[in-house]
């Protein structure tokens, strides 16, 4: 009862003040911690799973493998509970759950609903940048019990990406982008993907969207920012990229020039997000960087 009257505290403080869910006061006994949590975005489990807990369910939109297999190595097999936009709220209250950690974002509109089920907290995944994806960590696992278990492993976290930081300077402008069906998206500097880049000391080649975390780009565009590397990540049979290689503008960038082109998985890059997701990140960009420098 003491888990039930506090997280339902935080449940009305969340409900009240998600444009501050990065930055939530959560707090329970670790005598009284959840046992069975299920998530609705997938930078949750990665949090869950760097402190050894295995969410009961999972919105994994359908797709177990979208999950970074970083992150499935160390969880237990789920329950999907539907898509991350609309998760299904039966399947969840079939797993009695005793903690949901939804999106402050995406599930607001449902947060009546899915507390009907069990204690639900808000925190920001959807459109966080790097650093609030940090603290919507230490959130969960104050919310589980286990806040210094999680310190523990966000010093060891911010130990390794201050170990490659160094590594990155003066190797030129760098963009994100993702290619889907709409055509090429760049991620801004305010992105979870261009704030980590930052914070390892990569130069954005896109300028700050001050209101957007991201910026719809054709060809032209593209050569305006003209970065020194473009990783970009796409799904199969979108051919917005390939297409743009006939263009005779296309010559004109850099990357067509230095080879500075990488295709990277939209899973680790783009949609997962999480402590293991920017070492994963950090970790790929060293080996792709120093095999073009040589």
């Amino acid at each position: 009862m003491a888990l039930i009257r506090l997280l339902t505290s935080l449940l009305v403080l969340c409900a009240c003040t998600v444009q501050a869910a990065s930055r939530p006061e959560t707090n329970v006994p670790t005598d009284s911690a959840p046992k069975r949590i299920v998530v609705l975005e997938y930078s949750f489990v990665d949090a869950l799973a760097v402190i050894g807990i295995s969410p009961v369910g999972v919105a994994d939109d359908k797709d177990p493998t979208r999950i970074i297999p970083q992150v499935r190595d160390l969880i237990e097999p789920w329950t999907s509970v539907g898509m991350r936009s609309q998760p299904n709220l039966e399947v969840i209250a079939q797993l009695k759950p005793d903690l949901i950690i939804a999106d402050s974002y995406r599930h607001k509109i449902s947060l009546h609903d899915l507390s009907q089920i069990a204690p639900t907290i808000l925190l920001k995944s959807r459109g966080e940048t790097y650093q609030e994806g940090l603290e919507s960590a230490l959130a969960i696992g104050k919310a589980v019990g286990k806040e210094q278990e999680m310190k523990a492993r966000l010093a060891k976290h911010r130990e390794l990406m201050a170990s490659y930081k160094g590594k990155f300077k003066a190797n030129g402008t760098v963009q994100f982008a993702n290619v889907n069906e709409r055509g090429m998206w760049m991620h801004g500097p305010l992105s979870y993907t261009g704030s980590l880049l930052s914070y390892l000391g990569l130069q954005p080649a896109l300028p700050d969207l001050k209101q957007s975390h991201l910026m719809e780009a054709n060809l032209e565009v593209l050569l305006k920012v003209n970065p020194d590397w473009l990783f970009y990540s796409k799904r199969a049979g979108y051919a917005v990229l390939d297409n743009w290689h006939k263009s005779p503008l296309f010559k004109l960038l850099k990357i067509n020039k230095t080879g500075q082109e990488i295709q990277v998985s939209p899973e680790l890059w783009s949609l997962n997000r999480g402590i293991l997701a920017a070492e994963s990140i950090a970790k790929e960009l060293d080996t792709i960087i120093e095999k073009t420098s040589t």
